[in-house]
């Protein structure tokens, strides 16, 4: 099952609740101007260049609001779209067009806006060995959402929840007294199908999580220098994660380091949307 697949069988709900909180009682805008149903038009366009991601649930939006209502595609998922592109044209109740049309607009935007700021940190690491990592770093009830977009600019998902896999952070590292100790808990608890991976701040840190038994060991705000000390400590005996405010101004430097994955959560929590409308509603003239 494609990731779009998965994403639309659990979204629902959550888009649901998006337009209950644009649409408390009543579009009153909508109903003054449109009182009873009439079919119409309306084109997607594109503002500004990038990677359209979330057709899908901008789609859903509108068979939510109306069940007869009909979309034409000219791009889908993943593909780059130019200013001025018509992405599709949407027929449908007008009603439902002019309700539907900014919590549509609000998922695809800020969903295009990941996979195209994703897309362009992701060709900095062309070529090499390192993975790009999105984090949890993201919108309250986005989630599913905003994942799926770092996937389909080319990035891939780190755990998707707490429930999904065990990384033992400063505070975790705090809570059981050491690195050390905080490992070997998470080895006795976990089950043996889950990695342990363990964030470290200095190399002392690092040489304790290696010899404790870790399997991914990430390097929280270190320099370079201090980076490539510490995969020279690891030699290859756990996996490797760069994290700390990475972002595409110095994902590039990363690159040569050697680390297996770097993690951003710039990704989720700074992408600027993709500017795209809605233009040209009108009519359809139904009796010809």
């Amino acid at each position: 099952m494609n990731n779009n697949v998965t994403m639309l069988l659990n979204a629902d709900e959550l888009i649901k609740s998006a337009l209950r909180e644009d649409i408390s009682s009543e579009d009153v805008s909508t109903n003054a101007v449109m009182p009873d149903a009439k079919l119409g038009v309306v084109n997607l366009i594109a503002k500004q260049d990038g990677i359209i991601c979330g057709l899908g649930v901008f789609q859903r939006v509108f068979e939510i609001l109306d069940s007869g209502s009909k979309i034409e595609f000219y791009f889908k998922d993943g593909d780059k779209v130019k200013n001025k592109d018509l992405i599709a044209t949407v027929t449908g109740d007008i009603r439902a067009l002019l309700s539907g049309e900014r919590t549509a607009l609000n998922y695809l935007q800020r969903m295009s806006g990941i996979a195209t700021y994703t897309y362009e940190m992701a060709k900095l690491f062309e070529g090499t060995n390192t993975r790009l990592l999105d984090t949890r770093k993201t919108t309250p009830n986005m989630r599913i959402f905003e994942k799926y977009a770092v996937k389909t600019g080319g990035g891939h998902n780190h755990r998707y929840n707490l429930s999904d896999g065990v990384l033992l952070k400063d505070n975790h590292i705090g809570a059981a007294g050491s690195v050390e100790r905080a490992v070997k808990m998470a080895k006795e608890y976990a089950p043996f199908v889950r990695k342990i991976e363990i964030e470290c701040e200095t190399l002392e840190m690092v040489k304790e999580a290696v010899e404790a038994g870790a399997d991914i060991i990430m390097l929280d705000n270190m320099d370079i220098d201090t980076m490539k000390k510490a995969i020279e400590l690891i030699g290859g005996r756990a996996q490797t994660e760069c994290s700390g405010n990475v972002t595409k101004e110095n994902a590039a430097a990363l690159a040569d380091i050697g680390v297996d994955f770097v993690s951003s959560g710039a990704l989720t929590h700074s992408a600027p949307i993709l500017d795209l409308s809605l233009k040209n509603l009108h009519p359809v003239d139904t009796t010809a």
